[in-house]
């Protein structure tokens, strides 16, 4: 073997350890406030339209607060999409792109403006019916 061929064998292979290592390594910690969009489970509005909860892991509840007058109901022809571009975490609104849908092709784009997670305290406050299922 060639001297600069010997010297490139562990710089390849110290770029293909960190490559694997950087597929492995988790997302943000959700102890940070990040979610994953594949964990989010369920959501519902408020009772004045201006909110949305979002059941994430079947235990955890997120407030998203959205542009007033918004509107929101939570029908049964009704279903909340969110565009996923680049990482599906969901750490601050910015990384929210939602859009209210129903099955006749209606389409009503909402705009978040802030997102928190819950206490347990605060999701048991919640009415009955703002409780995301």
């Amino acid at each position: 073997m060639t001297m600069g061929l010997k010297r490139l064998i562990p710089a390849i292979a110290a770029i293909a350890l960190g490559a694997a290592a950087a597929q492995a390594a988790p997302g943000p910690d959700a102890k940070a406030g990040c979610f994953s969009t594949r964990s989010w489970d369920g959501w519902s509005a408020s009772a004045d339209g201006d909110t949305l909860y979002l059941r994430v892991d079947r235990r955890d509840v997120y407030r998203v607060d959205l542009t007033k007058g918004s509107h929101v109901r939570k029908d049964a022809d009704r279903f909340l999409i969110n565009q996923v571009r680049g990482s599906d975490w969901v750490c601050s609104p910015l990384d929210l792109q939602l859009t209210l849908s129903d099955h006749q092709g209606f389409r009503e784009p909402l705009i978040a403006r802030a997102l928190r997670k819950l206490t347990p305290q605060e999701v048991a406050a919640l009415p009955a019916k703002e409780r995301p299922r």
